[in-house]
């Protein structure tokens, strides 16, 4: 499908033939720029015990993650409203920027400190890639085409929760561990070769105005949170003046930004949304799974490690099993939900089924098989992908539409506050548990002082050891693990028993085209509730869907056309027969094909004249104007949200999208 483009009036004249090449190009650097920031979710986990044994500071390891996702949950909802305003393809650019300045340090880091810090640079990089990508796409894709180039989003994130982990691993027991910073830098940067040569410097919509307050008093409150859960009971004692100092201001911090977001222009997180009961419980579900997930698998590789003494590769393939979970049981709860209509079901079990798989993760042993954690952690996998996905539908599906963006975006800002402070949380229970385990433990003097400084042994080292530090050393990692998955399977419990609280409503068609793997697998969203609301329509008429929509069209106009006659029509309407023509013609449309939509419609009386100058009848104009108001009524139903409906904005995009999705080709 060729792209078009708008001229005064709302007229729309085809591109030259060259345009589907360069969408084509433009979307291949995306999806670099997408695997980029898919990838470094994943990759980093089996490198982390390999980091510690090198840089040292095992006591802090939980901030080798938590300090990127806490950075990239603090700037994603800044990033689409900075594109609005200063052109997205300009603030694109500089995310990529600052996320391959940041990989480059992360190799480049000398300390644990260090790494910690360059962590945080990339994660303010990456929080803006996925938004404002999927802002670009619709920038330069047309409404018929996007719901396909939208749904190739799912399966990079697919890709890449299975990929990161096994190339994490490859990359640390061939290369280096730098280096799994080091390869984003020639894809990043061939990245942004095509986006500067071929993305069009297109603008949004709005100026809006940016919280920068609230934004700011979010960050600083949770880095102190994050602070005195990581810190304190290790570095700093629990009742010392840093821990009491940085937890009070993390608490004035986030009790000014809610006052701050009740006077705010455009808040970060609209007060309105917490009177929202659906909104509410999952948002409070959205942080529970992202504590639970992130915080307690961040430590698996080092078991995998230490334990079984597994290499890098080895424990990536190790996390198949749930990521394959997470997978299958998001692709079949999606299809069912569009099915059946109804979704409450699958956070209550899948939050269950989760909590069961965390307690399972905790029985692991010394002696535990590969077979048995594998089928642990596959129990993990299928209840998180049966929960994270349906919370963003719950949400889109019940909140009012000026609200709409903000509403999707926050669901995935609770999640990664959860798995920014429970990385923090339990890093400080598996460390202080490390350490008393270790203290006890019947250790040569030389790792006495090795684990005494922060540091770890390779699972190699672990193998060479005496049998009985080896086995000392083995179990008390076993031991600090423990308290790690009990804990977190009670907080999944308690997501469980809040599952229930979850109201369901009847599901708008709009709601049930969002959910996606991207959605499954914590894909940062937008702000903008007209752009969110463009993808959802989109994603429900895409290809899979048009017949569907084409027969509710037919009805309401009475119009007993085929696809390619109405296509046909209301191109001839805005273009003349010529122009119709040279559009069916560029997109590779037989010419008998064309014979026949013209012959169909003479017969029926719509057109009249010889091939040369064909044009509409009063009765196909008629006609022409009967089709798209079906079309936009159709739409309007698909939205169901009559707050919505009623919008000046809306009313134009449901009026531009009547007569771009009119129809399908010849």
């Amino acid at each position: 499908m060729p792209r078009t483009l708008e001229k005064a009036g709302g007229a729309r004249d085809p591109a030259p033939a060259a345009a589907p090449v360069r969408v084509g190009v433009v979307f291949a650097g995306l999806m670099l720029v997408l695997l980029l920031a898919a990838l470094d979710n994943t990759i980093v986990a089996t490198a982390l015990p390999t980091i510690v044994g090198e840089l040292g500071g095992l006591q802090h390891i939980s901030w080798i993650t938590s300090s990127y996702l806490l950075a990239q949950t603090a700037v994603t909802p800044l990033y689409g409203k900075l594109g609005d305003l200063y052109g997205r393809k300009r603030i694109l650019q500089s995310a990529i920027v600052l996320f391959l300045a940041g990989s480059a340090l992360c190799g480049l880091a000398q300390s644990m400190t260090q790494l910690i810090a360059f962590r945080a640079i990339q994660g303010l990089g990456a929080g803006g890639l996925i938004v404002l990508i999927q802002a670009v796409v619709g920038d330069i894709v047309p409404p018929r085409d996007r719901g396909r180039y939208q749904g190739l989003f799912g399966g990079v994130f697919g890709v890449s929760s299975v990929a990161g982990p096994l190339l994490g691993g490859f990359i640390v027991q061939h290369v280096s561990w730098r280096w799994i910073f080091y390869v984003n830098l020639p894809v990043g940067v061939a990245a942004l070769a095509v986006i500067g040569i071929t993305l069009p410097a297109v603008h949004g919509r709005a100026r809006p105005v940016i919280d920068y307050l609230g934004a700011g008093l979010l960050a600083s409150g949770l880095s102190a949170v994050v602070l005195v859960t990581s810190l304190g009971g290790t570095t700093w004692e629990w009742g010392s003046a840093q821990s009491v100092g940085t937890a009070i201001f993390g608490v004035v911090a986030l009790v000014a930004f809610f006052f701050v977001e009740r006077r705010a222009v455009e808040p970060v997180l609209p007060p309105a949304l917490w009177r929202e009961r659906v909104f509410a419980v999952a948002g409070a579900l959205s942080a529970i799974v992202g504590f639970a997930l992130f915080g307690s698998v961040t430590f698996l590789p080092l078991y995998f490690q230490t334990v079984d003494a597994a290499t890098p590769t080895e424990s990536g393939l190790r996390l198949l099993p749930m990521m394959a979970g997470v997978l299958v049981t998001s692709i079949a709860s999606g299809q069912l939900i569009s099915r059946r209509g109804r979704y409450k079901a699958f956070p209550v079990a899948g939050t269950l089924i989760a909590a069961i798989g965390l307690f399972l993760l905790s029985r692991l042993e010394v002696g535990t098989s590969g077979l048995q954690a594998a089928a642990y952690l596959l129990v993990l996998g299928l209840g998180l992908g049966m929960t994270m996905q349906v919370l963003v539908l719950a949400v889109q599906n019940a909140v009012d539409y000026a609200v709409l963006g903000a509403a999707t975006s926050g669901v995935t800002l609770m999640r990664g506050i959860g798995g920014s402070v429970g990385t923090a949380v339990f890093g400080s229970i598996f460390t202080n548990r490390l350490s008393n385990e270790l203290s006890g433990a019947s250790l040569p003097a030389a790792l006495r002082s090795i684990v005494a400084g922060g540091g770890r042994l390779t699972g190699t080292q672990v193998e060479r050891l005496p049998a009985a530090a080896r086995l000392a050393y083995q179990n008390a990692y076993v031991h600090a693990l423990t308290p790690v998955f009990l804990v977190a399977s009670i907080v999944a419990l308690v997501g469980f028993a809040v599952s229930w609280l979850l109201e369901e409503r009847p599901l708008r068609a709009t709601a049930a085209a969002g959910a996606g793997l991207e959605d499954a697998l914590a894909a940062p969203k937008g702000a903008d509730s007209l752009a969110e609301l463009e993808r959802a329509i989109a994603l429900a008429t895409d290809r899979e869907q048009r017949q569907a929509f084409h027969r509710g069209v037919a009805e309401r106009a009475g119009a007993d056309l085929s696809s390619g006659a109405t296509w046909a029509l209301v191109r001839i309407d805005e273009h003349g027969f010529a122009g119709a023509r040279a559009m069916a013609e560029a997109q590779g449309t037989p010419p008998e094909r064309i014979a026949a939509v013209v012959a169909e419609l003479r017969d029926r009386g719509l057109v009249r004249g010889g091939d040369g100058a064909l044009e509409q009848t009063p009765a196909g104009r008629a006609m022409t104007d009967r089709v798209v108001t079906a079309r936009r009524e159709e739409l309007e139903a698909l939205l169901a949200d009559e707050r919505a409906g009623a919008r000046p904005e809306v009313i134009d995009l449901l009026r531009r999208l009547s007569r771009e999705l009119a129809g399908q080709r010849p």
